[in-house]
């Protein structure tokens, strides 16, 4: 994701760029999680409505708050999650518009990737 031209920012400890990766990397030796934001790059809607394009998008990741399934888990939550808050106040929760919450499941990861990568096209599409 981190290289994806559809995705604007990865936030994921285990990335070398990650403020908290050499934390991650002593005290969570065998990885830090399946747990993961990005945003979604904007597109001619705006980074809000591509989050949503993107949720609506997905076909096989679910579209649950929680975490910590046996499956890939999605949601953006300042649609859903944070939406009673202002942007502002979102701001401050560290919830962009853009972002996109994932809690990585047990399915294949080529699948994942596909889901990921066929839902980025749609929520960023300029027509």
């Amino acid at each position: 994701l981190e290289n994806h031209p559809r995705v604007a920012w990865v936030n994921y400890p285990g990335l070398p760029g990650h403020k908290y990766h050499k934390l991650a990397k002593k005290y969570l030796p065998t990885g830090a999680s399946g747990l993961l934001n990005f945003g979604v790059r904007g597109g001619k809607s705006g980074g809000a409505a591509a989050g949503v394009k993107f949720i609506e998008a997905a076909t096989f990741m679910s579209h649950l708050a929680n975490i910590g399934d046996a499956k890939t888990l999605i949601i953006h939550p300042a649609s859903t999650t944070h939406r009673q808050m202002s942007e502002e106040e979102q701001a401050k929760a560290g919830v962009t518009p853009d972002m996109i919450r994932v809690s990585v499941g047990l399915e294949t990861l080529d699948d994942i990737l596909w889901d990921i990568d066929q839902a980025l096209e749609a929520a960023t599409k300029t027509r």
